[in-house]
């Protein structure tokens, strides 16, 4: 069984993937103790990220910058959300024939995350 989930990414800039986070998502950030490091959360959600300047950037990974599906309550209104921000939007939002309703974004670091709620099924 697993109880809990957590992601953890190399981002170049704590500070500015924070405000990502933040601003496009509705996270809350929260302070690990290690300046190197800080928690996004929201929700069930829980991210920890850590400060890797030299690190591969996550746009170079291709297919691996791949790092999460979020299934949330309404997907039409965190695109709205991501968009009024500014936020790079990969896959547009579509209703899709595997019953979700879904769209891609890319973080300021790159890694890209898919969200989506899934279609009253009938």
């Amino acid at each position: 069984m697993i109880h809990k989930h957590m992601f953890v990414l190399a981002v170049p800039d704590l500070d500015r993937s924070a405000g990502f986070y933040r601003d496009v998502l509705g996270f809350t950030i929260h302070e690990m103790g290690d300046p190197g490091w800080r928690m996004f959360e929201r929700d069930g959600c829980r991210i920890m990220a850590g400060a890797c300047p030299d690190a591969l950037p996550a746009a170079q990974l291709g297919d691996h910058s791949w790092f999460a599906y979020l299934e949330v309550d309404n997907a039409d209104a965190w695109h709205a959300r991501a968009a009024a921000c500014g936020a790079e939007i990969t896959k547009p939002l579509a209703t899709e024939p595997w019953g979700m309703r879904e769209f891609g974004l890319r973080t300021v670091d790159g890694h890209r995350i898919m969200i989506g709620h899934a279609l009253p099924e009938g």
